[in-house]
């Protein structure tokens, strides 16, 4: 079985979301579960509660949506159908996957390493990158990991916000059901084919990243 142009193209152009997602999602991601590990806030619940609950929060790019308004407002128009439009609503449906992971890692530092750092006369970001970045290097990985698959195997809110336009927003999942739907089932077959063989792979990474984050206890 060999895939056509159209199927490699919607394998680019997804690989090429989930990277620009991965990366927005590290920048974002990285100083929301740090907080979350660290704060005794009365807001911690609540904003756990929104990081878990993402689903929603794509809606808000439609047109009666705050986000919609806000960048028709601001001339830049609707994000629906957009490549842009798609990479966002995949930073929130991902959001959960970068967070949970990084946060779990950063509570299990503790505050003693910190509190050495300090005594040293490191700052508070000195500290995070020589201390805290290298010590949860295994969750970096695991959250990255996780949220690369996770924008790659996403379906309905891909459909719902970006549509199907080709070389645009038809990634993987959506070239495939449009596979099935026309009953070429060869073609559907062989980008699930590629597509489990990258689920592989990143289960390898994860177990294989596991007695890394143990030792580092």
């Amino acid at each position: 079985m060999t895939l056509e142009p159209e199927a490699l193209q919607a394998l680019w152009l997804t690989a090429k979301v989930s990277a620009v997602v991965t990366f927005i999602l590290l920048l974002l991601g990285t100083p929301i579960a740090w907080w979350l590990a660290r704060t005794q806030s009365r807001l911690k619940a609540p904003i756990s509660a929104i990081v878990a609950l993402p689903l929603v929060l794509p809606l808000a790019m439609g047109p009666h949506g705050f986000a919609g308004q806000l960048t028709e407002s601001l001339g830049l128009g609707l994000l629906p159908f957009t490549f842009w439009g798609l990479v966002v609503a995949s930073v929130f449906y991902s959001l959960p996957f970068m967070v949970q992971p990084l946060q779990s890692a950063f509570e299990s530092i503790g505050r003693r390493p910190l509190e050495v750092a300090a005594t040293l006369r490191a700052t508070p970001l000195d500290a995070f990158f020589s201390v805290v970045v290298p010590m949860a290097l295994p969750g970096f990985l695991t959250a990255s990991v996780m949220s690369f698959a996770h924008t790659v195997g996403e379906f309905g809110v891909v459909l719902m916000i970006g549509g199907n336009l080709a070389g645009e927003t038809r990634v993987a999942s959506v070239q495939i059901y449009d596979y099935v739907e026309a009953m070429q089932y060869e073609h559907a077959h062989a980008m699930a084919a590629v597509l489990i063989g990258f689920s592989f792979i990143v289960l390898l990474v994860l177990h294989l990243s596991r007695p890394k984050a143990q030792s580092t206890q």
